[in-house]
Parts: C-alpha cells; sequence; structure tokens
C-alpha cells in the first residue's frame, strides 16, 4: 500500500510540474509575440504628441559657444562722478545715514558750513555683441550712460575706443561704433516672436569681469513688466546672469541672438531678464541715421481701470482698456475730438487691454500714420480718425502736466480739479497716478494718490521738478521721497 500511494504522490507531483513549467514557456512566448505586435493607431498618435525632449537637448554647447563667442565684446566705461553739500555726509551705498533721519541739510550748513566738493572716476563693466563687421555694436543704455570714455575688448584681445551711435532709455538699448584693424565676426539676429516657454536659450558675457563667461538655460516667461520703462516686454530666463552680463547677447540652439541681457533680481536666484531682439531690430535704423528714437505720440495722460473707478463710471467690472486722464491741447487726440473720460478699447485692430498696451502699440507707428481709435464715451462706442505725432522729449512731456514712467510709478500735476477732490490746499506738487505690481515704487510702499512734496530733501512743486530730481540722481542706489498720504506725512526710500 504504501508503495502504491508513493507512486501516486510522484505522479501527481510530475503532473503539476508539468503544467507549471507548461504555462511559464507559455507566458513567455505570449510576451514575446506581444512585443512584436504593432502598436494602434491612437497609442501612436499618443507617443509622437509627447516627443522625447531628451532629442533636442544637446548632449554639450561647446560647439555652439565656440562658435559664438567671438561676436561678444566686453565693455568698460569710465564716467565722472561729482558730490559736494551735505552729499558728502550720506552713506556710499547711497542710503541714509542716522544723521539723515534727524537732521536736515540746513542744520548742518548754519553749524558747520556746505562740505566741499569732491569729484571721482567711477568705472563699470558691461557686456555686447558685434552686429556688422564694420564694427555696429549692441549693448544696454545703462552700461554707457554719461561715460566719459568707452572702451571695447574684441575676442582677440585687441581694445578699440567706442563711440555713442545712438541710444534710447526707454527701453536701455544703445548702438556703439568702433573702427576695427581687420573685418570683424558678426552675430545673426533671430526673431524673439518665435520662443516658447521652455525653449534653451544660452547666455554669454563679462559677468564681474569674468570674460567670455557662457551660461544655459531655458526661458522661464515672455511678455515680462518689471516696472523699468514704458515699453517693459522681457524674456525671463534662469540662464545665470549677474552684473556685467549686461548688454551681451542671449542665444537660442541655432545660434542667433534673441534676447539683449539686461537686468537681474537681486535677491531672487536663476531670475534674469532679457530684451526681445525684434525690440533692437525695430529701432536699429532711427538709431544709426538719427541717434534717438522717433516714436508715436497720441498726446493723452492714461491710466488702468481699476475695479473702484469701474464702479464709479458705472463700467462692467472686467472693462479693458486705457482711461484717458488728460487730453493734451494741440495734439493729436485734441485734434481728432477725444476727450478726458474716454477709455481708449482699440487702436488700428489692436484691442488695448492696459496702458501698457497703448504705450507699446503707438510708440510702434511712425509720425504721420492715421490711425482708428474706438474709445468708449458713457458706455457707446466711438471711432476716430488720430494723425500720429512725434512723442516729446521727457523733459517735454514734463511740461505737458505728466511724467514719463521712473522705477514703476507715474505721477501728474495736481491741478485745481484734482485739489478740490482730494481737498488739498493748492495746487503745487504731484500726485502719484499708477504704481506697478512688484516695482521699486510699490516695494517702497508708494501707493496711487500719494502726493509727493519732495525728493532727496528738494520740494517738489511742478512735474519739471519731479523728472529732474528722479531722472537727475542715476547715480545713487536709493531715492528719499516725502510723501503725504491723507492728513499724515512721511518719508520713503525707493532702492533702484
Amino acid at each position: 500500500m504504501m508503495g502504491k500511494n508513493t507512486n501516486e504522490r510522484t505522479r501527481f507531483l510530475s503532473f503539476f510540474l508539468v503544467f507549471f513549467v507548461g504555462v511559464f514557456i507559455a507566458s513567455l512566448v505570449g510576451m514575446v509575440s506581444l512585443s512584436s505586435i504593432p502598436l494602434g493607431p491612437p497609442v501612436q498618435t499618443a507617443i509622437a504628441a509627447f516627443p522625447d525632449s531628451r532629442a533636442t537637448a544637446p548632449s554639450s554647447f561647446a560647439d555652439l559657444a565656440e562658435k559664438l563667442t567671438p561676436a561678444v565684446v566686453n565693455i568698460r566705461t569710465t564716467k565722472t562722478v561729482r558730490t559736494g553739500g551735505m552729499g558728502a555726509m550720506r552713506s556710499p551705498s547711497g542710503g541714509e545715514t542716522p544723521f539723515d533721519k534727524f537732521f536736515g541739510d540746513e542744520f548742518f550748513r548754519r553749524f558747520f558750513g556746505d562740505m566741499p566738493k569732491r569729484q571721482f572716476k567711477q568705472r563699470s563693466l558691461g557686456s555686447g555683441f558685434i552686429i556688422s563687421r564694420d564694427g555696429y555694436i549692441f549693448t544696454n543704455y545703462h552700461v554707457v550712460e554719461k561715460a566719459d570714455s568707452i572702451l571695447v575688448k574684441v575676442s582677440d584681445g585687441k581694445e578699440y575706443d567706442a563711440k555713442v551711435v545712438g541710444k534710447d532709455r526707454n527701453t536701455d538699448i544703445a548702438l556703439l561704433k568702433i573702427k576695427p584693424v581687420n573685418s570683424l565676426p558678426v552675430v545673426n539676429l533671430g526673431d524673439s516672436s518665435g520662443l516658447r516657454v521652455g525653449d534653451w536659450v544660452i547666455a554669454i558675457g563679462n559677468p564681474f569681469g569674468l570674460s567670455q563667461t557662457v551660461t544655459a538655460g531655458i526661458v522661464s516667461a515672455k511678455g515680462r513688466v518689471i516696472g523699468a520703462g514704458p515699453y517693459d516686454n522681457f524674456i525671463q530666463t534662469d540662464a545665470s546672469i549677474n552684473p556685467g552680463n549686461s548688454g551681451g547677447p542671449l542665444f537660442n540652439l541655432r545660434g542667433e541672438v534673441v534676447g539683449i541681457n539686461t537686468a537681474i533680481v537681486a535677491q531672487g536666484q536663476g531670475i534674469g531678464f532679457a530684451i526681445p531682439i525684434n525690440m533692437a531690430k525695430t529701432i536699429l535704423p532711427d538709431l544709426k541715421t538719427k541717434g534717438k528714437v522717433i516714436r508715436g505720440w497720441l498726446g493723452v495722460s492714461v491710466q488702468d481701470i481699476t475695479q473702484d473707478i469701474a464702479k464709479n463710471l458705472k463700467l462692467q467690472e472686467q472693462q479693458k482698456g486705457a482711461l484717458i486722464a488728460d487730453v493734451f491741447k494741440g495734439d493729436p487726440a485734441d485734434k481728432a475730438g477725444i476727450k478726458t473720460g474716454d477709455i481708449i478699447i482699440r487702436v488700428k485692430g489692436h484691442n488695448i487691454e492696459n496702458t501698457h498696451d497703448l504705450l507699446k502699440i503707438i510708440a510702434g507707428f511712425r509720425v504721420g500714420d492715421t490711425l482708428k481709435v474706438t474709445v468708449l464715451r458713457n458706455g457707446k462706442k466711438k471711432v476716430f480718425s488720430v494723425e500720429i505725432s512725434e512723442r516729446p522729449e521727457r523733459e517735454k512731456i514734463a511740461e505737458l502736466g505728466k511724467a514719463p514712467e521712473y522705477l514703476g510709478m507715474t505721477v501728474q500735476q495736481i491741478t485745481p480739479e484734482i485739489a478740490k477732490h482730494f481737498r488739498l490746499p493748492d495746487t503745487k506738487g504731484v500726485i502719484v497716478s499708477g504704481v506697478k505690481e512688484g516695482s521699486p515704487s510699490s516695494e517702497a510702499g508708494i501707493q496711487t494718490e500719494d502726493i509727493i512734496l519732495q525728493v532727496n530733501r528738494v520740494k517738489i512743486y511742478s512735474v519739471k521738478d519731479y523728472v529732474r530730481e528722479m531722472t537727475g540722481r542715476d547715480e545713487k542706489n536709493s531715492l528719499l521721497l516725502l510723501i503725504m498720504r491723507g492728513n499724515s506725512k512721511f518719508f520713503v526710500v525707493i532702492r533702484k
């Protein structure tokens, strides 16, 4: 009996062993056969829609960097900085000292007299790139601003004196010219409108004096407004950009310049900004032939539509456009019949979202162009034909009653109507009409409807005074403003 049971057990175990081996072999055969079956159309479509991003990312930027660096230049400038009076008592960084907080200039003059005037040479570093073989170079306006001398060093080590052929403060672009001994290597100017968020980019420049430094990253965002000027439209990138990179090129992977590196966020990492190259290409003819940019001008003072304004004017809550706060007499808008209180919603086929849109679009038209401007007046649309004139210089705009944007803040002259509305004693001074979020002025705590009484202890009676003081202190790292808000007065420091 025992032998019989043993044989049955053996046969039973053998059967299961053969069964499991068979299943295992069948599964292997099935896997092999399944892997050879073509994917159906839906799966193939899904894969095609998301190609492997590593296929477009280079294993090295070395070949590209070697090709591009010869056309990138280092720029050294020297300018004379003068100090005197009580300015000598301030800290080297331009900030307030304890003396500034408690004692005014008049206090020190009374007991010690004026401090001796002094002057010294300030040296700065920047970058640029060659756009023509005979020596035209793009860089930033702030790199060469007020420079007594400009020295350009090219890739072969030769140095040349450079002169400023054209400059545009509003876009922070300058065009230089050198006289080279031989033909120079040049860059190709690309199309910045084709950039997409996530595209690879390469920055080359002279950060901290370290020449021919190459960094890489991606486009982090487009169309950034950072309060640098009225035509802000920056490319944001995480390619490392540092002091000294200003004016240098931002390349795409085809080796084309798509931007001019210009700004950083001091307290951030991986946040840099570049001017789109299309903006530079647009103004290049004017810079080359006229030395400045001729822009279109409507002759109006505008502001964004806030929720409070929309409510008071009985507008739709999400109403877009630029609200006209003032129309300058004799200028294009006035001649066409546009009035204060109108809301510009469309210009020659372009929808206007806000004041920034309007400024950019109008600036792109030539003097003499006739535009169809659509406005909302008392809830009804009206269309006007406006012939564009030339945008006045900053000082002329100030005389018209509205200052250009500076450090993210716009102001206008206090008119009798404004004084009456805010119950002000007179019409001397300027009132803040707009502050851009995230700008230096916003960070300092300045708000719309603040009254600016002083800038760096100089009393402000007009927009012209304001422009003179705000733009005449470029060597300082900060500005001290005396503000009146309601019945309170206090000082505010704006750090550049």
